[in-house]
């Protein structure tokens, strides 16, 4: 059922509303337990309206197999996806850094207390992203350091490759996430891929995790893949490659794959001069989980991670 749960009126007699589907089961109970899926609290993030859609999709399709409550927001930032813009357009404002919002504030504190007061109550909430336009992400979860033993388990099944443990001093607290685990409601994070973009193969991993996930809580009892086993890291086991000039990063390399110390991951170069400028070595030896996926680059920029531990060397 199509719900609308915030709408406001915006000039030229136009109105923002945020909705939701919720999925439940014919016949209730009254002791079903829910999971909120929320995507699009930036424009630019296609890939979780693809994950929306299907996980609805699977759902209609075996709706026999649903024991639970299932509510779906695909588009929390509508103003910002009309727009393909990665904030709220007019504003020019990270709608991720407002949250829990006020009853009482402007359009987007508004929006942003009334999607914590419906979320509120859930058994577990998944916000999805999908990077940036800079940056190409394997599938993975970011979650806090304070993340409860049973958050941490349920993270194991929703088929990722990684599970990044964050340093909860250095979490957004303006963050949807972090707002709605203040309030109780166990919430992580996904990234895969990069905005703009939809990487279908990636999307399917992170909709059949949902689903594993669903199955673990008593919310779904259709058939699921096997998750796979998802490696469990903290921030000091992830290095940061930055460069430090100017130009067109120019790779081969390819998220996933393995470099040793000393391995070429990728040069910056000055076309004008058809020069190599600085060549971009690996520090150590791991896998690339992240790879700057838009090449023009400038001095600092973040070119690539990996995930490996210093102590190897």
């Amino acid at each position: 059922m199509i719900e609308t749960i915030v709408s406001v009126q915006l000039p030229i007699k136009e109105e923002l509303k945020i909705k939701k589907n919720r999925l439940t089961p014919d016949e209730m109970t009254g002791r079903e337990r829910r999971i909120c899926i929320v995507s699009g609290l930036y424009g630019d993030e296609l890939g979780g309206q693809y994950i929306c859609g299907e996980v609805i999709r699977r759902i209609k399709a075996n709706y026999d197999m649903l024991k639970g409550i299932v509510d779906v927001y695909p588009t929390i930032n509508s103003l910002g996806l009309d727009s393909r813009s990665r904030e709220i357009p007019m504003f020019d404002l990270d709608y991720n850094t407002i949250f829990p919002g006020s009853a009482d504030g402007d359009l987007a504190e508004y929006t942003a207390a009334k999607l914590i007061e419906d979320i509120n109550g859930a058994d577990f909430c998944i916000d999805v992203h999908s990077s940036n336009v800079f940056l190409k992400e394997l599938p993975q979860i970011r979650v806090n350091d304070d993340v409860s033993e049973e958050t941490l388990e349920l993270c194991k099944s929703l088929n990722m490759d990684l599970i990044w443990i964050h340093p909860s001093t250095m979490v957004n607290e303006g963050s949807l996430a972090y707002a709605l685990n203040e309030i109780g409601v166990p919430t992580i994070v996904t990234e895969s891929g990069t905005a703009f973009r939809i990487k279908y193969n990636y999307c399917e991993q992170v909709i059949d995790g949902i689903f594993c996930l669903m199955k673990k809580l008593g919310i779904w009892e259709g058939e699921t893949v096997t998750p796979r086993e998802a490696v469990v890291v903290n921030d000091e086991e992830i290095t940061y490659l930055n460069c430090e000039t100017s130009g067109l990063f120019v790779t081969h390399k390819h998220l996933y794959q393995r470099v040793e110390q000393g391995d070429l991951i990728g040069v910056i170069t000055k076309p004008i001069f058809g020069s190599v400028e600085e060549e971009i070595k690996a520090p150590i030896s791991g896998i690339l989980i992240t790879l700057r996926e838009h090449p023009g680059v400038s001095e600092g920029t973040l070119v690539a991670r990996i995930l490996g531990s210093q102590e190897e060397e």
